[in-house]
Order: C-alpha cells, then structure tokens, then sequence
C-alpha cells in the first residue's frame, strides 16, 4: 500500500468536512438539524478523529482504548479547536502508517459487525477510508441542510 496514496484521500475527506465547518460557523457548526437521530456537523467530524484513533491505533496496532462512541455525538467546540484536533490527528496516522504491515493481522480483535470482513490491517485501512467518505458527505448534507434553513429563516 502506498502511504502517500492512502493519506492523500484522508485528507481529502478531512479537508472537505472542515470546509464545510468552517462555512457554518462556530454556531451553526454545533446545530443538531431538525431531523430525528441527526447530529451536529462538529460532533460528526469530531467521531470521525476516534474512528481513526479507534481502528488505526488500537485495532490495527494494539493501543490502549476508552473510547466512548456515544458521547462522540455530543461533543461540540468551536471550528478552531476542531481543526487543531484534525490536525493532530493526521499527524498520529502518518506515524501510526509507518508501522503498519496492510497484510498483517489486526493486533486488536475487530468488533463482530465488521469481522466478515476485515482480517487484515489493510482491511481496517479500508474501513476507515469508507468511514471518512460517509461522514464526509452526511457533514455536507448537514451543512447544507443548515444554511438552507437559516436563509429560510431570513
């Protein structure tokens, strides 16, 4: 696997959810839009640094975890702190890349709704990829979503 390749396309989903932040604004950022189980774009991007964390630094390479998924989705901040979290976050995955055999087993067991299908690092690389690809676009819904009903509100 090619890292540069790899991390080329995480930036892209990363760089596309804090753009997408930022065009919302610290307020807007943190708004749960009226939809029944929606979450707040902030708090999505926010998950999607754990999901990372989660499935590179402790499934693929072993790490201690306390992650608490849940309380992802309540967590909020303004559009700075979030970038600054992003950021760090990419700079631990180019780290963590270095140190990863894609063809070797998950130091950490997979959790059972994912393990018909992942059984290598390259597996979780591979789901983590499809994570970031999916909150991005909800992260963009969301913000559109958001700025149409704050016009609305004009």
């Amino acid at each position: 696997m090619n890292t540069d390749e790899y991390l080329y396309f995480v930036d892209r989903a990363f760089d596309g959810m804090l753009t997408a932040v930022t065009q919302l604004g610290d307020d807007r950022a943190n708004a749960v839009p009226p939809l029944r189980g929606a979450n707040s774009a902030w708090a999505i991007a926010y998950h999607c640094g754990a999901v990372v964390e989660f499935w590179v630094g402790h499934v693929a390479l072993g790490r201690d975890s306390d992650r608490d998924r849940e309380s992802e989705f309540g967590a909020s901040g303004t559009v700075a702190e979030l970038a600054s979290l992003v950021e760090g976050q990419r700079r631990q995955l180019k780290q963590d890349l270095a140190a990863l055999d894609p063809a070797a087993p998950p130091a950490h067991a997979v959790p059972e709704k994912y393990r018909d299908g992942v059984v290598s690092v390259g597996g979780v690389l591979l789901h983590v990829l499809e994570e970031l690809a999916q909150h991005h676009g909800q992260i963009e819904i969301t913000r559109d979503l958001l700025l149409s009903t704050s016009e609305e509100a004009r």
